[in-house]
């Protein structure tokens, strides 16, 4: 056990730290604020009461990697223990633990110490609390990505099988058409008049987004049909969407409504970075006439596919009747089903997508569904996992990666793990999460281990950020950073 410095204030943290995440970092980084020196417990092994996936040496070494990390040793005792020895002016634990039985809090009363619970703040970037190490020279950095294949077995000729299997699939993706379009121009400087940025416009490009690029991205990574449903306006922005659908080779049903203009984003760029976005979107439900249009279409396609995608940007083309319907139509038929259901401008709660093979959110998004600000990542996961009970959850954390979460239903116990953002240097985020959820669903539909489908999906994610607009994604590029990342 380390010796402390008498003079400073020490706070105590323990824990198992087995797949350390950015909710760990959080935390840690919280606790250090509350004093002078952070020392952290790590439970060894033998003292875990369930077996870990990193042996102890490996854990300590993460913990003692962190910046805000002072002194970190290896434990067996318990907590009453290690605070009798040490006397830390406090002890810090998760918010979580705020409401359990705390054993420490006698010993700690004992002598004054304090014991103080860290909330689940995200909006800090966990990524600077990191002591730098040395990364490949390529954009993709895929060191965590080794050790996390070794922990899962994931291995490149699994994942080339998967890729061969996805070809025999029909897919149907439902949701919001979006078209992205891209001024890129020139920043001249302040207006002498008011503070505004003055810029000169040089180059427009538009991209299909939404549901459009998330069946897209599902056909070119190599699904053999791809079936598209929306509702698009009586506008140009619908025109472009026909046109430019088609050379997707994706087979649309584009349902027309003259009340609704095809939501448009037009984003104002200057030196690779946005200086305005400005949404033209109506966000009413469509009308009980036209969900009954959709769904009976759906109806008579659905025992001819093999997934089906929400794709809901909460614009009002996926009303919960809609949903509910479609659902029970693919459970009938046993068909898989995969949703992301996206909260920025715009509000929407994807715990409303019920019993789901996948579920996406955003940590926001998971935040607001749940309207809990407080606790850390593996307790939202848990809380959201018994409200829409979905077999996987996967919570993307943008340039922090993704927070991986494997319920397991029958003993109410789950398997958390974790991956990084590999592109460290994203000319674009915008479509990382329609790739990463169009690879690992189509993963999971080829019955893909979720190890194995997180796996293809965040490597999805990184090639798509490379690049400015969303874009379906090759599958060489896929097949080739899967090899890459194996080296």
């Amino acid at each position: 056990m380390v010796q402390i410095d008498a003079s400073k204030k020490c706070i105590l943290v323990q824990g198992n730290f087995d797949v350390l995440h950015p909710g760990h970092i959080r935390l840690l980084s919280f606790a250090r604020a509350c004093g002078d020196q952070l020392v952290v417990a790590v439970n060894t092994d033998s003292a875990m009461e369930v077996k870990s996936r990193v042996n102890e040496q490996h854990r300590l070494e993460m913990v003692t990697s962190l910046e805000c990390v002072d002194h970190a040793f290896l434990t067996s005792d318990s907590a009453q223990a290690i605070v009798e020895k040490l006397k830390p002016y406090a002890v810090v634990k998760g918010k979580e633990f705020e409401c359990r039985d705390n054993p420490e809090q006698l010993t700690l009363d004992k002598y004054g110490g304090k014991l103080i619970f860290g909330s689940g703040e995200f909006e800090s970037n966990a990524e600077q609390y990191i002591k730098k190490r040395s990364r490949i020279t390529s954009n993709l950095d895929f060191s965590e990505m080794q050790e996390y294949a070794k922990r899962h077995n994931v291995e490149p000729e699994n994942l080339e099988s998967v890729l061969n299997q996805v070809k025999d699939l029909s897919v149907l993706v439902i949701g919001e058409v979006i078209v992205d379009e891209y001024i890129q121009g020139t920043a001249v400087g302040m207006s002498q008049e008011d503070p505004t940025i003055v810029m000169t416009p040089n180059k427009t490009e538009k991209f299909l987004g939404g549901a459009a690029i998330t069946a897209g991205h599902i056909k070119s990574l190599g699904a053999q049909k791809v079936s598209l449903f929306s509702v698009i306006g009586n506008d140009s922005a619908g025109e472009y969407t026909k046109q430019k659908i088609v050379k997707y080779s994706v087979e649309d049903e584009l349902f027309i409504d003259a009340t609704r203009p095809t939501p448009l984003k037009t984003r104002y760029r200057a030196s690779n970075k946005t200086l305005l976005r400005v949404n033209q979107v109506r966000q009413h439900k469509i009308a009980k006439e036209l969900q009954n249009d959709i769904l009976g279409k759906i109806t008579k396609i659905i025992h001819k596919v093999d997934l089906l995608v929400f794709s809901d940007f909460n614009y009002g083309v996926l009303p919960q009747p809609l949903v509910e319907a479609i659902a029970q139509l693919c459970q009938k038929h046993g068909i898989k089903v995969v949703a992301d259901s996206q909260t920025s401008s715009q509000v929407g709660d994807i715990s409303r997508y019920h019993n789901m093979d996948l579920i996406t959110p955003t940590e926001r998004e998971t935040r607001v569904a749940l309207n809990n600000p407080d606790d850390g990542l593996v307790i939202l996961a848990d809380k959201l996992t018994h409200r829409a009970k979905p077999k996987n959850l996967v919570i993307t954390l943008g340039d922090e990666g993704i927070f991986i979460h494997v319920p397991n239903h029958l003993n109410n116990s789950w398997e958390n793990d974790k991956l990084p953002a590999l592109n460290r240097n994203a000319v674009d985020p915008a479509g990382a999460g329609d790739c990463f959820l169009a690879a690992s669903s189509l993963a999971l539909c080829v019955n893909a281990s979720p190890w194995e489908a997180f796996y293809l999906g965040s490597l999805a994610a990184a090639c798509q950020v490379g690049s400015l607009g969303n874009t379906p994604l090759s599958i060489n590029m896929l097949e080739q950073a899967i090899s890459e990342s194996f080296k």
